[in-house]
């Protein structure tokens, strides 16, 4: 009787796991046939066509691979067969059988690929896809393996992918990334493997490698990385580090105990070869060719217990090496060809009974072959390798001695200049002092001070406090208005539309929309709208960034703009004054704040910078109150683009009767 009481409820019980459980695997296995839609029906997934079957159980092959736990994909690997091939000319555009085709969007791509929340694993290899890598990837909150490798990637690699903090494996090889590499990888702690070969990077290598103690390899050969190698010797669980054709030019660092592959070859390595590098007891293969190595390498370094390649070819190695030199037991290539070597072939690296590999052409060796200089020509280079020596250290030292002659000569013109413009000095800082009280710091920019863009006063008005302005994306900004919804529309004046939304982070901000002429180019407007985010005051709304789409389909002859505004809760001025709404009416005193911290704004604008920001629509539903009650000025700066912003629905100032102007409180 116990038992039939608790049939039904087992029953229903299992009927909802099975629906549930099914529901799931509808909806992923709609979310893969989007994306085999996405990457233009590859044979790989031909197989999901009318699938009916239990997802998690399909057959894996080398191509195709689904993994599932608890009926959640976790794993996705997709081989491809379309193999990159090198070329300099890859603009970011689509290249016929190779890419795939210009109708692809990475955007929508990667967008559907988010929606598989739980994937652990994502191997996508030699598919064609092609565009920048988009922001949104970090959405895939539980990636551990990323390979995206033999695919047409361009750009930067984004920064928040920064936020996959359980990724273990990063691999992006044969792609066109390019810019630098990133400096935020030591976010990845748990970071294991490194490999971006075979890109566009370039600049140095990033010190903040070095502090992710996780990795075993690191491989960012075949770019354009230049200066210096940091010291490795932290990263005690690194056991490969390929770093082959580069333009790396310092002396070699110190190296970690616990390596056992190092290809270094094809840089501007110089200087001598380290004695640290005969300790690495675990190495087995060490590539140091093609570099500008000097002085006698390492005995130690033939004699470690695992070491079974060496090659040092195609250096300016000198000296002779030493007679009784000892090769170790697993040693079975060595090169040393085209070198300064003096002196005898050491018998372990001479004697044929070993089986052992060796070449040494391209010396000085006295060996009986024809493959070696005489003598004199490695002595003169060796000479003429320490007369430059010598004259470099000459000329250091003239360098140094100028220096300090024309330092003393400058101190003590200054003090001469000093005693004589004292009281000029004292007067000029008076007039400094007083015109720092009238401005209140402000937040700008240290860049475009470089730049010359601001005059002395603006100079002195600090770089804190200004707010960090970006470029969005048109993503961003619809999912942040609700794909530009009527109900986040506030209002629409003589320049544009007002939209309210919210960012990601949850921030509100006012977005405005412009439509401009394509009178210039597109990298023209983005260093006009550049200067605009530069101008930082605390009586300006604060721009936090823009949004440039090229792409409109209604008006090929325009470019649509979206400007990015801090969201000001109190509304406009005007709707404070007596006569508009008597409840919310602000006394005098308040009014006569409101209107010094506009003239102080204006003020700015127009003495500032330089040339200086006029025709800033001062007028009272331009200027803002914070939640502090605190004036801001809206609608400055338009002088910048302001010949390039159309205007066929505006009449003089005019607002629309029905809204209120943008920022006023939605």
């Amino acid at each position: 009787m116990g038992w039939s009481s608790w049939l039904p409820f087992v029953y229903l019980s299992w009927s909802f796991f099975i629906s549930s459980t099914h529901e799931a695997q509808t909806y992923q296995l709609q979310l893969l046939l989007q994306l085999r839609k996405h990457l233009e029906h590859p044979p790989q997934l031909d197989i999901l066509e009318g699938y009916n079957g239990d997802l998690c159980n399909l057959s894996s092959s080398p191509n195709l691979g689904i993994v599932c736990l608890e009926n959640t994909v976790t794993e996705l690997k997709i081989m491809g067969d379309k193999l990159v091939k090198v070329s300099n000319d890859f603009n970011g555009f689509a290249i016929p059988n190779q890419t795939l085709s210009e109708s692809f969007s990475i955007d929508s791509f990667v967008t559907t690929l988010t929606r598989l929340t739980s994937l652990k694993v994502l191997r996508l290899v030699s598919l064609g896809i092609w565009g920048p890598l988009p922001d949104k990837i970090h959405r895939l909150y539980s990636l551990e393996v990323l390979d995206l490798c033999s695919n047409y990637f361009f750009g930067s690699v984004p920064p928040q992918l920064s936020r996959l903090v359980k990724l273990n494996s990063l691999t992006l090889d044969g792609n066109y990334f390019n810019g630098t590499v990133p400096d935020w990888l030591d976010s990845l702690s748990n970071l294991t493997i490194l490999s971006l070969k075979s890109n566009r990077f370039n600049g140095q290598f990033p010190s903040s490698i070095c502090r992710i103690i996780t990795l075993t390899d690191i491989a960012l050969s075949h770019n354009h990385l230049t200066g210096k190698l940091p010291d490795l010797s932290t990263l005690s669980s690194l056991h490969m580090l390929d770093l082959r054709e580069n333009k790396l030019d310092s002396d070699l660092p110190g190296m970690p105990k616990e390596l056992i592959t190092v290809l270094l070859s094809n840089n501007s390595f110089s200087g001598k070869i380290p004695g640290q590098f005969g300790q690495l007891n675990q190495l087995q293969h060490l590539d140091l060719s093609l570099n500008h190595l000097s002085g006698t390498p390492p005995s130690s370094m033939f004699s470690l217990p695992n070491i079974s390649y060496l090659n040092l070819a195609s250096n300016m190695l000198s000296g002779s090496l030493p007679n009784h030199l000892l090769c170790g037991s697993k040693l079975g290539f060595v090169d040393l060809s085209s070198n300064k070597l003096i002196g005898g072939l050491p018998s372990c690296l001479g004697s044929m009974l070993d089986k052992r590999v060796v070449k040494f052409g391209g010396n000085c060796l006295s060996v009986d072959s024809q493959n070696q200089h005489q003598e004199s020509y490695c002595n003169v280079a060796n000479e003429e390798g320490k007369q430059s020596r010598c004259r470099a250290v000459g000329i250091l030292v003239a360098a140094i001695g100028g220096a300090v002659l024309v330092i003393s000569l400058l101190a003590l013109l200054v003090v001469f200049l000093r005693r004589r413009y004292r009281s000029r000095r004292t007067f000029k800082q008076n007039i400094i002092s007083k015109v720092e009280q009238d401005n209140i710091p402000t937040g700008v920019s240290s860049e475009v001070l470089a730049n010359a863009r601001f005059i002395s006063e603006a100079a002195k008005l600090g770089t804190q406090g200004a707010p960090v302005c970006r470029v969005f994306t048109l993503e961003e900004l619809k999912e942040a208005t609700n794909n530009f919804d009527s109900s986040s529309f506030m209002g629409e004046g003589s320049i544009g539309k007002i939209y309210k939304g919210r960012l990601e982070n949850g921030t509100c901000v006012a977005i405005r929309s412009l439509s401009l002429l394509k009178k210039h180019s597109i990298q023209n407007l983005k260093v006009r709208l550049d200067l605009l985010s530069k101008l930082h005051h605390p009586h300006l709304v604060g721009l936090l960034g823009h949004c440039v789409d090229s792409g409109m389909q209604n008006d090929s002859s325009s470019t649509k703009v979206f400007l990015v505004y801090e969201y000001l809760p109190n509304g406009n001025y005007r709707t404070h004054l007596s006569e508009m709404c008597p409840e919310k009416a602000l006394g005098w005193p308040e009014r006569l704040a409101i209107l010094i911290g506009v003239a102080k704004a204006v003020h700015f604008l127009h003495t500032g910078v330089i040339p200086g920001a006029f025709n800033n629509r001062l007028k009272t539903y331009n200027i803002l109150l914070d939640e502090h009650r605190i004036a801001k000025l809206s609608d400055y700066g338009m002088s910048i683009i302001t010949d390039e912003i159309e205007k066929p629905e505006a009449k003089g100032d005019v607002l629309k009767s029905r809204y209120v102007f943008y920022f006023a409180k939605h």
